[in-house]
């Protein structure tokens, strides 16, 4: 019995680091097919919804900067290894905690989904190979993403999956939920690539569901189904690439 237990817990680990390794393979392969090292040393820019912004991260540096106008005047928000900063018109801005948190939290995904696939292979970041499907006549593979509670920031219990085309290796879907401002699951695809230097950027329709608390894992179902609303669509205009001297 015992060696009956033991063979089987063997295999379970074995199969785990399969999975895992097959995961990793596929990740890689896409960040090679996006631009690989490129972005590393990449700036890039670009507006979104009446904000422009600038996005570098390496795998030791980032800095994320937001810049729009209002009525107090010129807005500029800057995200890096050192925290958050605000200035108006030049001069800094003391904010409260939960400000610094909203705002950090705002600039922060912007510049994740801009940047991916880059960020995957985060040491906060946990993936899991779920095999193969098929949508609107393409093959992908199928990938879950989570992230560990060290490292992986406020939004670390977010669950997100990645559908990867099997003949290209580029992200052409993706499901994500999250818990900031009530919480809920979102749907997007990819309808635009954005080839700058050798850098493949994405722009995506946006859909949800009706019910905000359906798993995120019945997101490809439901909208095969056609039983997702369009939400809005995530528009990169504008967009620059800097490549910086490392």
């Amino acid at each position: 019995m015992r060696t009956i237990l033991y063979l089987f817990l063997v295999f379970s680990v074995l199969s785990s680091c399969e999975t895992k390794s097959e995961a990793q393979k596929i990740v890689d392969q896409s960040i090679a097919a996006h631009g690989g090292k490129l972005f590393e040393k990449a700036k890039i820019s670009f507006d979104f919804r009446e904000r422009s912004y600038e996005i570098f991260k390496s795998p030791s540096r980032f800095e994320y900067v937001r810049q729009f106008s209002d009525s107090t005047g010129i807005i500029k928000d800057v995200l890096n290894n050192e925290g958050f900063k605000r200035t108006v018109n030049g001069e800094s801005v003391e904010l409260p905690e939960d400000r610094v948190k909203a705002f950090s939290n705002s600039v922060n995904s912007v510049a994740y989904f801009a940047f991916l696939p880059y960020g995957l292979n985060d040491a906060a970041v946990f993936k899991e190979y779920l095999g193969e499907t098929n949508i609107d006549g393409k093959d992908y593979h199928l990938v879950k993403v989570t992230f560990s509670e060290d490292g992986g920031g406020e939004d670390h219990d977010d669950e997100f999956l990645y559908w990867f085309n099997k003949e290209n290796s580029l992200i052409e879907y993706m499901a994500y939920s999250y818990h900031t401002d009530g919480g809920g699951v979102r749907f997007r695809k990819a309808i635009r690539q954005h080839e700058v230097d050798g850098l493949i950027l994405l722009d995506y329709e946006n859909y949800k569901p009706a019910d905000k608390n359906t798993p995120v894992e019945d997101m490809e179902t439901l909208y095969k189904a056609g039983e997702l609303e369009l939400l809005s669509e995530i528009l990169l205009e504008n967009v620059k690439v800097y490549f910086m001297e490392k």
